[in-house]
């Protein structure tokens, strides 16, 4: 290209515009002379992904905002009528049991307080919430709380009195509390709650009445097992004949070091042979009831939790879709609010069943009806669970393995037969007194867990009994009345 083709600088007095104005500004000259082009093919990746990912994150808050308001917005009415001064707002019961596998117990609180609570708020209607820290705690309770109904009933207990509250203190009689919890309902979180509150049913309206401390019972099993028994004496001790105030006779010069073996108390009788303490109920006050009253409306909440690193994507795909959960709890709480049940949905007994059926207009169905409810989130349980009885076996193992040693270290120390090493002196091991209580707590707490799992196993179907069909009623959609009514002919 010649020289004369070639276009002469941009003089200050020949620019224009805004790059005549730019130019007095302190803006370098070089940034006015750039060319505007395309992101590199890098550059382009990363704001195409990072923008979709963003897009889609705020696309699903903002769904989630309004459908929450959208199901505000239909029961806030319900709150703001002026009703009698001296009612009581509408009260619920919310369980929430623990999934298994997960060390935070509280998941499905979380889940209710995050989704269906907002519903409940805003329709004035007031809950209480029962956590089961461990698999099983829920069962143990709700079994208590209807033994307990069960002893005013029959007359073993005294009904709530005024007499036996401070004066002016607020009292309502049993029959108008009964009848506030009937007109509230019951929040179930989860299958795995869902298996241990039926548990709890069925154990409360069948079990005895009497009451028993679970923990004095364990102890007077575990004290049967002879873990804790004194050693036998030596062949060169002889005894005399059992009494208060009998003592061995030593055949030659006593040890030292067996010198706590010379004087042992008479054999107690053992526990197996005490006869059992005899009823203190009358048979016809401690059978189960045959009639099962009814029972608060029961409100079935879905809740997953997804647990362990195969399950990532589904955690991925669960934070980008909170809208469908807000949906499903919104639902759930509008459910409870509008107050619109239905007969509890069950299989029937067999022996109501005909013997010989039409197979072709009335089909054996698979389902069993509302005792299915949740069932689907069991296939996310972790693989890893199943192991849990044989995980506890083992650890009962290893722990009365080093039991005897231990054992032998406190009655030692204890009765000064040696001298503490340095070691002991510096960390002290535990006494008889301490591993007794360390083996009642652990006992304590491998049965209860192993008691809890047996309950919430995906193979274990959902408790039931036949007098629960009348008893039990299930929160349903409310019937849609924008829909125009059918003409009559």
């Amino acid at each position: 290209m010649s020289t004369q083709d070639a276009k002469p600088p941009v003089t200050p007095s020949q620019a224009s515009g805004i790059r005549a104005a730019l130019q007095y500004t302190g803006i370098p000259p070089s940034w006015l002379d750039k060319r505007p082009r395309l992101p590199s093919r890098n550059w382009l990746i990363f704001l195409s992904v990072t923008s979709s990912v963003i897009g889609l994150y705020i696309y699903d808050r903002r769904e989630s905002k309004r459908i929450k308001q959208e199901y505000i917005e239909k029961v806030k009415y319900l709150s703001e009528q002026t009703g009698d001064h001296l009612s009581w707002p509408r009260k619920v019961t919310v369980y929430g049991a623990k999934w298994p596998g997960d060390e935070d117990y509280d998941q499905a609180m979380k889940y209710f307080r995050k989704f269906v609570k907002p519903i409940l708020v805003a329709g004035a209607v007031d809950y209480e919430m029962v956590v089961g820290k461990r698999s099983g705690d829920l069962t143990r309770r709700i079994a208590e709380e209807i033994k307990a109904r069960r002893r005013v009933d029959v007359g073993l207990d005294p009904a709530p009195s005024a007499d036996l509250l401070p004066p002016n203190f607020p009292f309502r009689p049993l029959a108008e509390l009964r009848q506030q919890e009937l007109e509230g309902g019951i929040v179930i979180v989860g299958r795995p709650t869902f298996k241990e509150f039926m548990a709890g049913l069925k154990k409360g309206w069948t079990e005895s009445l009497e009451k028993v401390d679970a923990d004095e019972r364990l102890a007077q099993e575990l004290e049967m097992d002879g873990r804790f028994d004194e050693p036998e004496e030596p062949s060169g001790v002889e005894k005399l004949s059992p009494g208060p105030d009998s003592q061995p006779i030593p055949s030659s010069a006593p040890s030292p070091v067996l010198s706590h073996l010379q004087y042992r108390l008479p054999p107690t009788p053992s526990p197996q042979s005490r006869p059992a303490a005899p009823s203190t109920i009358p048979e016809s006050l401690n059978t189960p009831p045959t009639i099962i009253p009814t029972l608060p409306p029961i409100l079935f909440v879905s809740f997953t939790n997804y647990i362990g690193f195969t399950q990532i994507p589904l955690m991925v795909w669960d934070f980008f879709n909170q809208r469908y959960k807000v949906r499903s709890g919104a639902e759930a709480g509008y459910r409870l609010v509008m107050n619109s049940t239905r007969p509890f949905s069950y299989p029937p007994s067999p022996e109501s069943q005909p013997l010989f059926s039409d197979i072709t207009s009335s089909p054996t169905p698979s389902s069993k009806g509302d005792l299915d409810h949740g069932k689907e989130s069991e296939a996310y349980f972790r693989s890893s669970l199943s192991s849990i009885p044989d995980d506890i076996e083992k650890a009962r193992k290893k722990y009365y393995d080093g039991l005897p040693a231990k054992l032998e270290t406190a009655r030692a120390l204890a009765r000064g037969t040696r001298e503490p090493t340095k070691e002991e002196i510096e960390n002290p091991p535990s006494t008889e007194v301490e591993l007794r209580a360390d083996r009642m707590k652990k006992e304590k707490r491998w049965r209860n867990d192993l008691e809890g799992w047996n309950i919430v196993r995906p193979d274990k179907e959902v408790e039931w009994d036949e007098r629960f069909g009348d008893a039990l009623r299930v929160f349903d959609d409310p019937p849609d009345t924008d829909l125009p009514t059918a003409a009559t002919t």
